[in-house]
C-alpha cells in the first residue's frame, strides 16, 4: 500500500514538471537577468540632508540583488550593469489617529531613482515604496523607527524596480 502511494505521488510531482514546463513557465529572476546581466555593481548618491539613510539603501539594494535578481555583486570595472542609486527625500503623513486625535500611524514613502548603465546604454528608472509603522499617542518618531520605516520602504520601491526591470526583460523576448 505504502509503495503504491509512493509511486502516485511520483507520478502526481511528474506532472505538475510537465504542466509547469510545458506552458513555458520562466522565473521573473530569469528575465530580470536577461535585460540587466548576471554581474552587477552598485553606487548609492549620498544624500547631504540624511547621509545615514544612504549606508541602509545600499545595503537593501545588494541584499535585492542578491536575493531577487540571483546575480552577483562585482566591482563596477568588471561588471554587466552598474546601478546608481539616488535616495529622494522621504515623506511622512499620518493615517491613523486614536480616540483623542493623536497620530499612532504614519506612512513613510521613498522615492529611489535609479539609473542603469548596461551595454552603454543608460536607462533611468523611478521606483516608489512605503512602509505603514505606528507609534505610541503623542510620541516622537524615534530615529530607529525611521531608519527601519526607511529601510523598509526602501526595499519595496526596490522589489518595483524588479518588477519593472522583468517587465522589460519579458517584452524584449517577445
Amino acid at each position: 500500500m505504502k509503495r503504491l502511494l509512493d509511486i502516485k505521488k511520483i507520478l502526481l510531482l511528474l506532472l505538475v514538471v510537465m504542466i509547469v514546463s510545458g506552458c513555458g513557465y520562466r522565473p521573473s529572476a530569469k528575465f530580470s537577468r536577461d535585460a540587466i546581466g548576471e554581474k552587477i555593481s552598485t553606487s548609492v548618491v549620498i544624500s547631504a540632508q540624511d547621509p545615514e539613510n544612504t549606508v541602509i539603501i545600499k545595503d537593501a539594494v545588494d541584499r535585492a540583488i542578491i536575493e531577487v535578481f540571483q546575480a552577483s555583486l562585482v566591482s563596477r570595472a568588471t561588471s554587466d550593469t552598474h546601478l546608481v542609486l539616488n535616495m529622494g527625500t522621504p515623506s511622512y503623513s499620518p493615517i491613523i489617529y486614536d480616540e483623542n486625535g493623536f497620530v499612532v500611524g504614519y506612512r513613510m514613502r521613498v522615492t529611489l531613482n535609479i539609473v542603469s548603465l548596461h551595454n552603454g546604454i543608460s536607462k533611468n528608472y523611478s521606483a516608489k515604496g512605503f512602509h505603514d509603522f505606528t507609534v505610541a499617542p503623542n510620541a516622537i518618531v524615534t530615529d530607529k523607527e525611521r531608519f527601519d520605516a526607511i529601510e523598509f520602504g526602501a526595499a519595496r520601491a526596490i522589489r518595483s524596480f524588479v518588477a519593472q526591470v522583468s517587465a522589460e526583460g519579458a517584452r524584449s523576448k517577445k
